[in-house]
C-alpha cells in the first residue's frame, strides 16, 4: 500500500549578483545542487540529467527516502532553466523552472517554481497526518537553498 503526496512551491527573490554569475550557477546542477540540503547523493545519468536521493526523512521503517530524477534545460537568451521528471526512476517526479531576470548590474530576480509527487510505501490512513509532515519538510529544504544560494553570492 501507498500513499501520492503532492506539493507546488513558488518562490521569488533577488541575488546578490549579476545575470551571468547567478544563471551559470543555477544551469550548473551539480553546482546548484551542492546548496541544496539533506542530499545524499546526486547521480549524473548524462545528457544533464540527474537523479536525486535524498537523506531518508524518519525513524526506522518509517523513514522515507525521495528518489527523483530530472531532465535539465538552459536557455540563457531567454532567462529560463525548466527540469522535467525522467519515468521510472525512484518515488518522486519533479518538474519546474527558475526564471531569471536582470535587475541592475549586481542583483538578479529569480522565480522558483516547482511541483512534486512522491509515492511513499505508508497505509492510506496515514496520509492525512503525514501529507502536511512531507510538505513542510520539502517547503523547509526549498527556504534552506533559497538562503544558501543567496550566501553563495
Amino acid at each position: 500500500m501507498a500513499i501520492t503526496v503532492s506539493i507546488e512551491l513558488n518562490r521569488e527573490l533577488d541575488m546578490p549578483a549579476g545575470y551571468d554569475k547567478v544563471f551559470d550557477l543555477l544551469a550548473d546542477v551539480p553546482a546548484s545542487a551542492s546548496h541544496f540540503p539533506k542530499v545524499q547523493n546526486l547521480v549524473d545519468l548524462g545528457d544533464n540529467t540527474y537523479r536525486w536521493e535524498m537523506e531518508k526523512v524518519g525513524v526506522d521503517k518509517h523513514a522515507i527516502q525521495s528518489i527523483y530524477a530530472c531532465k535539465y534545460y538552459a536557455d540563457k537568451d531567454n532567462g529560463k532553466i525548466t527540469w522535467e521528471p525522467v519515468k521510472g526512476e525512484g518515488n518522486g517526479v519533479v518538474k519546474g523552472s527558475w526564471t531569471l531576470k536582470a535587475k541592475d548590474d549586481n542583483t538578479t530576480s529569480v522565480k522558483f517554481q516547482t511541483s512534486a509527487e512522491l509515492t511513499v510505501p505508508l497505509p492510506s490512513l496515514l496520509k492525512l497526518a503525514i501529507s502536511p509532515v512531507i510538505k513542510h519538510e520539502f517547503n523547509s529544504l526549498v527556504d534552506t537553498y533559497m538562503n544558501n544560494l543567496k550566501k553563495a553570492f
